[in-house]
């Protein structure tokens, strides 16, 4: 695979190894593997390994493991094939309550659209997505890709709080929020499933690679 590859270093602490510039299912299924496989090895000093749409990052304790040694390992397993495009599985399904009080942008993304409500219920449960990798905050999912009709842009100034589990869009994204916090995606539905819960024995119900698909309730 002759991507751009390059190892950037993010402080003194963390190495960043990304592939490409472009957001592609092969590159992080690629990235995915590669976490995985650094897991595994439970380096001494490795304090979290985290794969991202194009990148996996590495934070280390810069006094339990030498930066050169591990940008060397990091180099030498970026260039081993990996794979790319594996099935993760079946998908994980996820129930949605679209519009109402639960989603009070569907009715603007169906503006956006020139659709009804119905069409963009139907266009956003249709694919089945994948997990790019986690973050803004636990849990949450950025997952793709939506339909280009309803990939609406997220709101200009965003809502000082958005409930917990609500289902939005941002361009062709799609992820729900685990918790209560400001946000700007367009929401257009609500799930019941409680997608981070620090009390269970593996508190987010997704991860980077999973699939997942959206069913009207």
């Amino acid at each position: 695979m002759n991507d751009d590859i390059r190892l950037v270093p993010i402080g003194d602490s963390c190495l960043s190894m990304l592939f490409g510039r472009t957001i592609d299912p092969a590159v992080n299924a690629r990235c995915v593997a590669m976490a995985a496989s650094l897991e595994r090895r439970a380096w001494p000093g490795v304090r979290d390994v985290v794969p991202a749409y194009n990148a996996v990052t590495v934070h280390f304790d810069p006094i339990r493991f030498d930066r050169e040694d591990l940008a060397t390992e990091l180099n030498v397993l970026a260039a081993m094939d990996w794979p790319e495009g594996a099935d993760a599985g079946a998908p994980v399904m996820i129930p949605v309550t679209y519009g109402g009080e639960d989603g009070p942008d569907l009715s603007t993304v169906a503006k956006f659209a020139g659709c009804s409500e119905d069409e963009v219920i139907r266009l956003h449960a249709a694919p089945v997505y994948r997990v790019y990798m986690l973050g803004f905050l636990p849990g949450f999912a950025y997952m793709g890709s939506v339909n280009a009709r309803i990939a609406m842009p997220r709101l200009d100034t965003p809502r000082m709080r958005v409930a917990a589990g609500s289902v939005g869009i941002a361009g062709l994204q799609t992820g729900v929020y685990p918790c209560e916090t400001p946000g700007g995606w367009r929401i257009i539905g609500r799930t019941p499933i409680r997608l981070f819960d620090s009390a269970r024995a593996t508190p987010c119900v997704l991860k980077a690679g999973d699939r997942v698909r959206f069913v009207a309730a």
